[in-house]
């Protein structure tokens, strides 16, 4: 590399993840004034742009693994899941099979948790990366792409599936033409 600028924490794809993850953090804390059916526009449209923008992110050589570290407490965490459970009210949990798991028992998910660990992933990369350092910015890019693979990707998934759900027409009846 012949520049700083050069190094793949400054590449397109993150910046273009810092983009998404950052309307994604301001939607999230301004919640309170936002009605269920604009909330759940909202996340409808913002969850494929998170989940494109992550499964784009280039693999990072982390140099200092001591540069990482974790900002948002659990107070605000559980404060916008109480904010998030209560706008979702009777809608916020819902059933799915986790792949992962032994057995295809249906686990109990919420929207509320999905979210507020979404937020929690992206707020501490956006918090890590405004770092004056490129370890702490290594870091940063390196652990949004580690918990995206095995944590909040799958999450994300269950959720927008739930949303999609809540938003599209009931007792229509289905097209035979159609074949999966």
């Amino acid at each position: 590399m012949n520049s700083i600028t050069e190094h793949p924490v400054y590449s397109k794809n993150v910046f273009e993840l810092i983009t998404v993850a950052n309307d994604f953090c301001l939607t999230m804390a301004g919640i309170e004034s936002a009605d269920k059916s604009h909330l759940i526009d909202y996340l409808r449209k913002i969850c494929p742009l998170l989940y494109l923008k992550a499964s784009l992110l280039p693999d990072i050589f982390v140099s200092d693994t001591e540069a990482n570290e974790r900002f948002l407490t659990q107070d605000e965490w559980e404060i916008l899941f109480n904010t998030l459970r209560k706008k979702f009210a009777a809608d916020d949990e819902f059933w799915y099979i986790d792949q992962s798991a032994s057995g295809n028992d249906p686990v109990k998910g919420s929207l509320a948790e999905c979210f507020a660990d979404i937020y929690q992933d992206m707020k501490d990369f956006l918090t890590l990366y405004q770092k004056n350092s490129l370890a702490a910015k290594e870091n940063a890019v390196h652990e949004i792409k580690r918990l995206f693979e095995i944590r909040w990707g799958f999450s994300l998934v269950n959720a927008l599936m739930v949303l999609h759900y809540l938003v599209m027409p009931k007792g229509q009846e289905e097209d035979s033409s159609f074949i999966l």
